[in-house]
């Protein structure tokens, strides 16, 4: 481990922004851990279905505001992908090449799943599993991958969006919003905030591969107008206060996204800005800068896989010991919070055997050349590594 710690380390260029990739762990590891702590298999009947613990305890609301880091994301890829471009075409290579690159990175892992699960849905069906059981599986799979086609078409557009000013996708959630909710618009006028709302921190972190956003000044104004922003709309507009979506609630922050998630996203993203300095200072540490580099390596394997691994858990623990706390019953009290937190390691471990068996797609083709550019295939050092 040692021997590991001290090549990453070596490997790393001088001039590496290594809290960009901190950042960029922590936005993935959010997801991970939000995703298995707001979504329950509860078995009922000879059926698996999904339940939220947000729906039956929604005292405990807050654990969406720590976990839903999908802006965090966006920023460290909007800075990511226009610094790249633009070392890019400092090269001479043409946007072609450069865009060929991005999605082969983004998507070479993706394609793995669906074979693999195909395989999986078909035994469980010959096997007799419910068609229901099978479908709410399936749906935890791939409910969450629509990010990556979001994240995919802003990346192809990083040309058009890379000097595009936050406040115009602002502005746009702002107009849907009111003519849907506000004037009884149609719902479907929601969807045009999958793109526009995300755009949002995408531009800020394109802003910030210009050099802009540097100061403590807006990284505070963005986190105390983003949250007084959020708390108006939830206190006062009707807006949900948690920034997941809870199954039977009558209006998602995120299903499309609502202006609230936005200015969340911006309240975020100020946070992330004021926590660069703190990191850099951390990731000087070889050890953290190590996982740090390890967990940034199989970030794209972690996220298609982490909700495969809670439902091979909770699969096996149902077959060979029937029901249990925290995997099966309803999520509604205390009790089944402080069980799931139990099974957290478990379901670790079993990603971390996904990460063995799946990781190679993630780094295939992506160059071997150090160790750090296989810890990050999105790096953030443009001039030397986009």
């Amino acid at each position: 481990m040692r021997d590991l710690v001290r090549r990453i380390e070596s490997a790393t260029p001088p001039g590496r922004d290594r809290a960009v990739d901190a950042l960029r762990a922590a936005a993935i590891v959010g997801v991970v851990g939000g995703h298995w702590l707001v979504t329950a298999l509860v078995a009922d009947s000879g059926t698996v279905r999904g339940a939220s613990p947000l729906r039956y305890m929604p005292e405990f609301t807050p654990v969406s505001w720590v976990f839903q880091t999908l802006a965090v994301f966006f920023l460290v890829g909007g800075q990511v992908g226009a610094g790249g471009y633009a070392s890019a075409r400092a090269r001479g290579d043409s946007y072609g090449r450069w865009l060929r690159t991005r999605m082969g990175r983004l998507f070479r892992p993706v394609a793995v799943v669906p074979a693999v699960w195909a395989v999986a849905a078909g035994v469980m069906l010959v096997s007799g599993v419910d068609r229901g059981t099978v479908r709410a599986l399936g749906k935890l799979v791939w409910s969450p991958l629509w990010f990556l086609l979001v994240f995919a078409a802003l990346t192809a557009a990083t040309p058009l969006v890379a000097r595009l000013h936050p406040l115009w996708p602002l502005a746009v959630v702002l107009h849907v919003d009111l003519f849907r909710l506000g004037l009884d618009g149609p719902s479907a006028l929601g969807w045009i905030n999958v793109a526009a709302g995300w755009l949002v921190p995408y531009c800020l972190g394109a802003a910030r591969a210009r050099g802009a956003l540097d100061s403590r000044r807006t990284g505070w104004a963005l986190l105390i107008g983003g949250a007084g922003a959020t708390a108006g709309l939830v206190l006062f507009a009707g807006y949900p206060a948690s920034m997941v979506g809870v199954p039977g609630s009558g209006l998602s922050n995120l299903d499309p996204p609502t202006l609230a998630v936005v200015t969340f996203g911006l309240a975020q993203c100020g946070g992330a800005l004021l926590l660069l300095g703190p990191l850099r200072r951390v990731m000087a540490r070889p050890g953290v800068w190590a996982v740090t580099a390890l967990v940034n390596l199989s970030a794209m394997t972690i996220f298609l896989w982490h909700q495969t691994a809670m439902i091979v858990v909770t699969s096996t623990a149902l077959l060979v010991a029937g029901p249990l706390p925290g995997l099966h019953d309803l999520p509604e009290g205390p009790a089944w919070i402080l069980a799931r937190l139990a099974w957290l390691p478990v379901f670790a471990l079993v990603l971390l055997v996904c990460r063995a068996a799946f990781g190679t797609y993630e780094t295939r083709g992506g160059g071997r050349s150090t160790v750090v550019r296989k810890a990050s295939p999105a790096p953030v050092t443009e001039s030397r590594h986009a």
